[in-house]
């Protein structure tokens, strides 16, 4: 300042500080995984107390919920509307999500660590990550039946939900390979390889080569 004098910190807003601590919160677990994760960790992160990260979300099972939901709305922030679209457009929206990704690797981290530990028995993000997965298998069976019939292929509700968990495990499985060896995975371009292959075996039907026989 002209006279001298230091400029006065400006303390961020109760928002502000909301979402340094999820920051936090998505980095620590993803690190450490929840239960290792403590909130004197978020909290040296943030450069607060352990009470101060409770005053703003009551308990670490509350911050975890918030770092879930925080997870959920990134995921979404470049859509019009902030939500999930349907038909082709929603593998699109998958593919973009997966090259996204690449460039946040934290929120990744998280996400695979604790969708990893919510098998524990009795771990607090069990019933989230289980509506997830119904919710998303859901989606995207609904958005592969949407594509089939505007192509004119017949296609079964039970066959779509089983590719609809094929893509979610495809996903959820390369990122864990990414993280672990980023060089070898290429995960932008072997998401929409796996998601466009599912595609086409789904719309061939019949044609479609089985490693399985049929019936």
């Amino acid at each position: 300042m002209a006279d001298g004098s230091t400029p006065r910190r400006t303390r961020p807003s109760k928002a502000e500080r909301r979402e340094e601590i999820l920051a936090a919160a998505t980095r620590v677990f993803g690190s450490k995984g929840y239960h290792a994760g403590s909130l004197v960790d978020v909290a040296e992160q943030v450069g607060i107390t352990h009470a101060g990260v409770l005053h703003h979300f009551g308990s670490k099972d509350k911050l975890l919920w918030a770092v879930l939901e925080y997870r959920d709305r990134v995921d979404v922030e470049h859509l019009e509307g902030q939500h999930i679209p349907g038909g082709l457009d929603l593998f699109r929206h998958l593919m973009t999500t997966a090259r996204i990704n690449a460039d946040r690797r934290g929120i990744v981290q998280a996400y695979s660590v604790l969708t990893g530990e919510s098998v524990t028995d009795g771990h607090p993000a069990a019933a989230w990550v289980t509506e997830r997965f119904t919710v998303l298998r859901g989606e995207i069976a609904t958005a592969l039946l949407q594509v089939a019939l505007e192509r004119g292929v017949a296609l079964e509700e039970a066959r779509a939900r089983s590719a609809a968990s094929a893509v979610i495990g495809v996903m959820d499985g390369l990122q864990v390979q990414w993280l672990l060896d980023p060089d070898a995975v290429d995960l932008a371009q072997e998401t929409a390889f796996a998601i466009e292959a599912i595609l086409a075996a789904v719309l061939a039907g019949p044609a479609a080569p089985r490693v399985v026989p049929a019936g």
